[in-house]
């Protein structure tokens, strides 16, 4: 069985650290000719709204996605969920506490910034930042490269941002699990050989994670991603074969914010579907928004 199209199941707008507004990215969808997209915005389903409320007939499948970020004794992670109600009081209280979160990490970001190097903005670039849906490290390193502290936004992410000690209070993963899981959404562990984006994991770290993830209840793992090797996909795919869990495909697409492109999931339409990919779309087939 192949899906009838393609697919991009990652994918983020100007609601967290995208470049492309929701509707500049439904835009971007439909030129690209994908059959079915989700916008997975970083703690915020805002961007689902508004392609809801922008789609017409002719458009792709949508189904509606976002990704938490998270952390526990056992590491980092970031967790998508797919198809669930956005109306659910479960996601609509865990997004706004982890987009306080957000704010309150830019504030003691932009003090430390002052205080250890000596770097300032002028205010209303500051209130821009405050402004966002869901500020965080890629906005304020940008800022940075724009205004002579850094030679990109990534080194300066690299080199400074990461460096600056910030109280990381982040959702623990079982929290995360269950919101997606009350609010009828399936949970999926984004990217997971990378972990939250900077580790990279052997099959035996990947398999033990799994395990502890699914004992808190995840369904799936993105199996096709951008950035994976062959061997890293092979590996997924395999992984989630064993332990009968769903598979996604998706890019991670950013816009101009990051080097990949929308659709660039590793996938290849016309490619015979893992039987958990074959799963995950028939079990969500019902949330599937079709205009």
């Amino acid at each position: 069985m192949a899906f009838p199209g393609r697919m991009d199941l990652h994918m983020h707008t100007t609601v967290s650290d995208g470049t492309d507004t929701p509707a500049e990215l439904l835009g971007k969808v439909k030129e690209a000719g994908l059959s079915l997209f989700s916008v997975t915005d970083h703690d915020a389903f805002k961007g689902c709204l508004n392609v809801i409320s922008e789609l017409e007939p002719g458009c792709p499948a949508f189904m509606t996605g976002v990704e938490f970020s998270c952390m526990d004794s056992h590491g980092d992670y970031h967790i998508l969920g797919y198809g669930y109600d956005p109306d659910s009081p479960e996601m609509k209280e865990l997004t706004k506490i982890n987009h306080d979160l957000r704010v309150s990490k830019l504030e003691k970001r932009l003090q430390l910034l002052s205080e250890i190097h000596g770097i300032q903005f002028p205010d209303y670039e500051v209130e821009k930042l405050r402004q966002l849906e869901n500020p965080g490290k890629p906005h304020l390193g940008a800022l940075m490269a724009e205004y002579g502290y850094a030679q990109t936004k990534d080194s300066a992410i690299a080199d400074c941002l990461n460096d600056l000690w910030v109280w990381d209070e982040t959702t623990a993963p079982d929290t995360v699990i269950d919101c997606i899981l009350k609010s009828g959404g399936i949970p999926v562990l984004a990217h997971p050989v990378f972990a939250d984006g900077d580790e990279v994991l052997d099959e035996e770290e990947m398999e033990k994670r799994l395990l502890w993830l699914m004992d808190m209840g995840l369904e799936g793992v993105e199996g096709f991603y951008s950035l994976f090797s062959r061997d890293q996909n092979k590996m997924m795919l395999a992984l989630a074969e064993k332990y009968s869990l769903y598979v996604t495909a998706g890019s991670d697409y950013h816009g101009r914010l990051k080097n990949i492109s929308l659709a660039d999931t590793g996938y290849k339409e016309g490619q015979d579907l893992p039987v958990g990919m074959r799963r995950f779309l028939k079990d969500i087939s019902d949330r599937i928004i079709r205009s």
